[in-house]
């Protein structure tokens, strides 16, 4: 889709937002081959002279498959448990990956608070352009662990969105496990149809059927639409694809893969 080549192409600063589904396989533990193809992919984007940063869920998958128990456990604090034990093992994954490369991490745990705190706010932009400015890689996500529904953000989709609006991205990528917004679920409906173009996100969801989210995943494509619809207000376009396709960015960049890309509604 030319579209998206030309999107990726002219965009400097990129969010890159990884999902659950993604990074895990069919038995919920993390999907290695497919995680250090991506950050191979992000490297490259790094070599053409992009600034990247990565929102990345993935820690209650590696929290599961650090220790091999609780992944059944209904409670909120085996759920928090798992999400610090797996926070470690998916830095320490993004650290061996990007290290390949020569390329640092960092990592940076927020919360809702966090965004509607001007002074935390502040502290968030200086951190994220420093490291940006050092050649190193955030890694964000939502702190798990002491996330309640008073401060949590509640979807890495909305993380992403806020990441981007924040930094002022040129463009927000949301890797997931479906090739794009679809009129009908994919899924349960064979000759359901791949929306390549939107323009307005608000009115989407009206449109389609938008079925429901996974097992592994805090959201679904409702919340997907949601955040193209916060950021392309500010004039960031968002372009979802299919990340468990081998080299999906890279092809994108290069025209041989299709997904949707919603616009940004205000030029920057």
């Amino acid at each position: 889709m030319e579209q998206l080549r030309e999107t990726i192409e002219k965009s400097r600063k990129i969010v890159i937002k990884i999902g659950s589904n993604v990074l895990s396989n069919e038995k919920g533990t993390v999907n290695k081959a497919v995680m250090h193809s991506i950050v191979e992919q992000v490297c490259g984007l790094i070599n053409m002279g992009k600034q990247v940063m990565l929102v990345s869920s993935g820690a209650g998958i590696c929290g599961v498959g650090a220790i091999n128990k609780w992944s059944r456990r209904g409670d909120i604090n085996y759920k928090q448990a798992l999400c610090a034990i797996g926070q470690v093992e998916l830095m320490m994954a993004y650290k061996e990956y990007f290290g390949d490369y020569g390329i640092h991490v960092a990592q940076m745990l927020l919360t809702r608070d966090d965004f509607d705190d001007p002074h935390r706010t502040l502290n968030i932009r200086n951190a994220m352009f420093t490291l940006i400015d050092e050649n190193v890689v955030p890694v964000i996500n939502e702190n798990d662990s002491v996330s309640v529904d008073e401060i949590k953000i509640g979807d890495n989709d909305t993380l992403g969105a806020l990441t981007a609006t924040l930094w002022n991205a040129d463009l927000m990528i949301v890797l997931s496990d479906i090739d794009g917004v679809f009129d009908r679920d994919p899924k349960s409906c064979g000759d359901a149809r791949l929306i390549e173009l939107v323009e307005n996100a608000e009115e989407l969801t009206a449109a389609i059927d938008i079925g429901e989210k996974s097992s592994f995943g805090t959201g679904g494509i409702a919340t997907k639409i949601e955040a193209a619809a916060r950021i392309n207000k500010f004039g960031i376009p968002m372009i979802l694809l299919n990340g468990s396709k081998e080299n999906i960015i890279i092809d994108s960049l290069e025209g041989r893969a299709k997904g949707t890309l919603f616009l940004g509604t205000i030029g920057k």
